[in-house]
């Protein structure tokens, strides 16, 4: 007896044993298909991936784009298996078929939704990815395809065609306007988002009202995450970047320099005229030579007038220490190596107040970094908080606990402190 001879007579006398080795068989195909598939030709295209750039800069294996394809295989198999066993009930075989062609859908747009991850990656790696990103309109289409990778799964699954669930959209349309409102609002606002290049990847913004304040490391269809200084994360509503006000702070990394503004309070008490023996000492200052000499020309040709017209003395103009000393900060700042010396810089007296005279810097740094700027502000502040006391002048605080022990030692009687105690002998 031949083997088809066997096969034959096993199929006429035991047809159910005959249907249950098929199945057996079916899924042993469907098991060696996919072992095939995903041992050899997945392994292979890797392998040759790798061997590419596309390879080396990303890791292909995590996105899962090849694999996710490789199932269709051992779902082929099966749909196209089921339908030559015989003697299988007609609703199972529409059902396996069903379920294999809506597991087919789901994994190719799997594949897809991978293969836009990686082409989102290839993106960032161009040097204008960050002006113009463009995460949030593949997220968009992916919304879109697995909506009708849905369709076509639902109809699949019910054996029916497409376009009946298609029609019956547009009486669902208001549901899904309402349903995917904050889709659609995200959607306009990253377009004007990215048209108006408001926001890039890697920009310092401040939104004190959601208390974002740091740099941008992601900008999605409906979230924009700010990595803060302190090293949290804040999510913010991408719409809320359209109808809220927040800070962009890239200008000031483009321009290559960063603000200072920060006032010394004098002390009004100390505002004074110099002395002929000051103005002789203030020629220590190498920064304040052409200041004094020009300052000095200038005072004498005016009050050699006010002599010709034979006014009062008082009359005349004279040089004062904080005039002297604004001088001196100014020239300070132009002779410095790291401040900017092609952006605005004025050294200016703000209106006096109850916390003394403001005599405000105002300067740019030629750096952006944090921390160089600050170690610049500082040691910049140090040395002019020292050299005050230079021109006569006083900075202005509060006084303070120490200040009325000094106040209280000053005013002290002499011989009161004895009394004091020699009368609480005398008691005792």
């Amino acid at each position: 007896m031949t083997a088809f001879e066997y096969v034959d007579n096993l199929q006429h006398d035991y047809p159910w044993t005959y249907t249950a080795i098929a199945l057996l068989l079916l899924l042993a195909a469907a098991w060696l298909s996919n072992w095939l598939t995903k041992r050899l030709l997945v392994r292979g295209a890797l392998h040759l991936l790798r061997a590419t750039p596309l390879g080396r800069e990303i890791d292909l294996p995590r996105h899962g784009v090849i694999r996710r394809l490789a199932n269709v295989v051992p779902a082929l198999v099966l749909a196209a298996g089921f339908a030559v066993v015989p003697d299988l009930p007609v609703v199972l075989v529409t059902v396996v078929h069903n379920l294999s062609s809506a597991f087919i859908v789901l994994t190719v747009a799997l594949a897809i939704s991978g293969a836009l991850d990686v082409a989102n990656l290839l993106y960032q790696r161009r040097p204008n990815a960050a002006a113009k990103p463009i995460k949030g309109y593949l997220q968009v289409f992916k919304i879109v395809m697995f909506t009708v990778a849905m369709i076509l799964m639902i109809a699949t699954l019910i054996d029916r065609s497409p376009l009946i669930l298609l029609s019956g959209l547009g009486a669902m349309a208001a549901v899904l306007m309402l349903v995917f409102k904050d889709t659609l609002l995200s959607l306009v606002a990253s377009v004007q988002i990215a048209s108006n290049d408001m926001v890039r990847v890697g920009d310092w913004i401040e939104m004190p009202q959601l208390n974002a304040d740091g740099d941008v490391i992601d900008i999605a269809l409906h979230t924009v995450k700010v990595q803060n200084w302190d090293k949290t994360i804040t999510t913010i509503p991408t719409m809320r970047l359209i109808t809220d006000s927040f800070r962009n702070w890239r200008g000031m990394s483009e321009a290559g320099g960063r603000r200072i503004q920060r006032s010394l309070f004098i002390d009004q008490n100390s505002v004074r005229f110099f002395s002929a023996e000051e103005r002789d000492r203030l020629h220590r200052f190498a920064l304040l030579e052409d200041y004094l000499v020009g300052k000095a020309a200038e005072l004498k040709d005016w009050n050699a007038r006010l002599e010709a017209q034979g006014r009062d003395p008082v009359n005349a103009r004279r040089l004062t220490n904080v005039g002297t000393f604004r001088a001196y900060v100014e020239n300070y700042l132009r002779s410095h190596p790291d401040i900017h010396q092609d952006m605005t810089l004025m050294v200016r007296q703000l209106a006096p107040g109850p916390d003394g005279l403001p005599l405000e810097i105002y300067c740019f740094t030629s750096t952006t970094k944090w921390g160089e700027y600050e170690a610049i502000q500082s040691d910049l502040f140090d040395h002019l908080l020292a050299i005050v006391p230079e021109f006569g002048l006083r900075l202005f605080q509060h006084p303070g606990g120490a200040d009325f022990r000094r106040l209280s030692d000053a005013v002290r009687v002499p011989g009161q402190e004895e009394r004091t105690q020699a009368a609480a002998a005398a008691e005792r």
